[in-house]
């Protein structure tokens, strides 16, 4: 009997694809559209990992300007509008990834994405970029009612793509993503290039890669084995 396939899961923002650019560009918009400064890209970034509500709070505190509930919710639709009307503009995947899976493609790893993106979002982006078909599976964190760094949320992933747990290794830029894989027993490759606060150093990832070059077959199976 064969084992079943090697499973690797990728978060999307800040580690599959690079879409910081359209985010910024959504909340700047609807900044905008009630007369606020647009915010330093730099500082964006961080914001980036949490859903779309959350980037509007931190935008918001960060501006010093008063919100309430009704106010995020509004914004939050405009936001959702214009995003997704522009989800692709200047997204794209980092670079050396799209070898990377090529190569652990040809070695037996097949791949999914876990995103706390909502799923729809994930599906167009990806389609958009004509990635769709490398996935087994797209999981957003409104799949299964839990997102990151819930254990449901990933395990539910694996589910999803007829993976196991003992053959998976999850793949993030944040905190989420780390502590969603501890909390599911899987290792976890942590990307240093990615939007989190905190850098992936402190976050403690079982292998860390500063570019796509590193995620070699050779690399993903050695961490399998090591943590079986």
């Amino acid at each position: 009997m064969t084992n079943p396939q090697k499973l690797m899961l990728f978060d999307l923002d800040g580690t599959l694809i690079d879409t910081a650019a359209d985010l910024i560009a959504a909340l700047d918009a609807c900044l905008a559209k009630r007369g606020h400064l647009q915010s330093d890209p730099d500082t964006a970034r961080s914001w980036i990992g949490h859903g779309a509500r959350h980037m509007i709070r931190n935008a918001l505190v960060h501006h010093r300007i008063a919100f309430d509930d009704p106010m995020i919710e509004a914004m939050y639709r405009d936001f959702l509008n214009y995003y997704q009307a522009n989800i692709s503009r200047f997204s794209k995947p980092f670079p050396g990834l799209l070898h990377a899976l090529d190569q652990l493609q040809a070695a037996g790893w097949m791949f999914a994405v876990c995103s706390n993106k909502q799923e729809l979002l994930c599906r167009q982006l990806l389609e958009e970029l004509d990635m769709s078909n490398l996935f087994a599976t797209v999981s957003g964190g409104d799949t299964f009612g839990v997102s990151k760094p819930d254990a449901g949320h990933i395990l539910g992933t694996i589910d999803a793509a007829s993976g196991q747990r003992e053959r998976s290794i999850m793949v993030g830029d944040a905190s989420t993503d780390v502590d969603g894989a501890r909390a599911a027993c899987i290792p976890v490759i942590g990307v240093t290039f990615g939007y989190t606060p905190v850098p992936m150093h402190d976050l403690g990832p079982d292998i860390m890669l500063n570019d796509y070059a590193g995620l070699t077959p050779e690399i993903a199976d050695g961490l399998l084995r090591a943590t079986v």
